[in-house]
Order: C-alpha cells, then sequence, then structure tokens
C-alpha cells in the first residue's frame, strides 16, 4: 500500500488539475492548471522508470505547447466571462458518467498481470528508455508526428490572422 501513495497522488492530483482545466472559465487559471496536470504527469513518468519521457513531457508540454497556448489567449485578449452553464452541458455530462462506467466495467474485467515476454540472453544487447522511442518515433510514428507540428503551425497562424482581422495586433 505504502508503494501506491505516489501513484495515487500523482494521477489524483492530475486528474483535479484536468478538471480544472475544464471547468476555469479563466484562461490563464485554465493554462495555470494545465501546468499543474503536465508536471504531476511527468512525477507518473518518473514513478514507471521513465526519466526521458518524464523530461520531455515538462519541456514540449510544458514548456512549449503552455507558452504557445499562453501566446494565443493572449494575442486574442480572450475573456472567460460568459455563462456558467451551456447547452451541451447535460449531454456532456451523460457522456462522460456514460464513459466513466465503461472504463471502470474495462478495469474491473481487464488482467492487470499480463503474460511478461521472454528474458532476452544476455549476449544481446538491449536498447535503452530513450533509443527505443527515438527509433519508434521517427519510424513507425514519423507521419504522425509531422502532422502534429502543422497543425500545431495553423493554430498559430490562424491565431494571428484572427487577432489581426480585430485589430488585435498593429499592421505596421
Amino acid at each position: 500500500m505504502i508503494q501506491q501513495l505516489p501513484f495515487i497522488y500523482f494521477g489524483g492530483m492530475a486528474l483535479v488539475c484536468a478538471i480544472l482545466v475544464v471547468v476555469s472559465r479563466i484562461a490563464i487559471y485554465s493554462a495555470m492548471a494545465l501546468l499543474g496536470m503536465f508536471v504531476h504527469v511527468a512525477g507518473l513518468f518518473i514513478l514507471l522508470d521513465a526519466p526521458f519521457l518524464a523530461g520531455v513531457q515538462l519541456l514540449v508540454y510544458a514548456g512549449a505547447i503552455l507558452v504557445l497556448y499562453l501566446f494565443v489567449v493572449m494575442l486574442l485578449n480572450v475573456h472567460g466571462r460568459g455563462p456558467i452553464l451551456q447547452r451541451q452541458t447535460p449531454w456532456a455530462i451523460i457522456l462522460t458518467l456514460l464513459a466513466a462506467g465503461e472504463m471502470g466495467y474495462l478495469v474491473l474485467k481487464s488482467h492487470f498481470y499480463p503474460k511478461l515476454p521472454a528474458i532476452p540472453h544476455p549476449s544481446v544487447p538491449t536498447l535503452g528508455n530513450t533509443e527505443t522511442i527515438g527509433m519508434v518515433l521517427y519510424t513507425q510514428y514519423l507521419f504522425p508526428f509531422e502532422v502534429a507540428s502543422v497543425v500545431l503551425l495553423i493554430a498559430l497562424v490562424g491565431a494571428i490572422v484572427m487577432a489581426r482581422g480585430r485589430g488585435g495586433v498593429s499592421q505596421g
């Protein structure tokens, strides 16, 4: 039980921060909750003995993506004043409860201890965490990796175009 306490802490705080991201009506508060969620997810990666993923989580997501998000929020001058409940809120609550029920069912019916692979022969060199991620990212997942970068670029250009249309950026 004592070994599970860090996981319960990091997982619970990541969940609380993720809920605060969605619930907060002020964009800056939402961004700070998103930062907290990124930090706690990095803590989960540390618990899983994946320090490279924890570092990438902090550098890429907490560093670059969050700064990009804040840049767009400041550029568009978004204010969080609006109705607390939207028209889609009842449907969102129903679908959330349905998804939580499905997740609970899957957790109860799944096997947590899958069959482990055979232990490799000592003479065969094994790749570390970083090398394995690099090989998979730049071979098998190269196209989704590039698509994600193009989508981020389009979002940034779109935010600049929208801000210029409102007169938010001087055209000098």
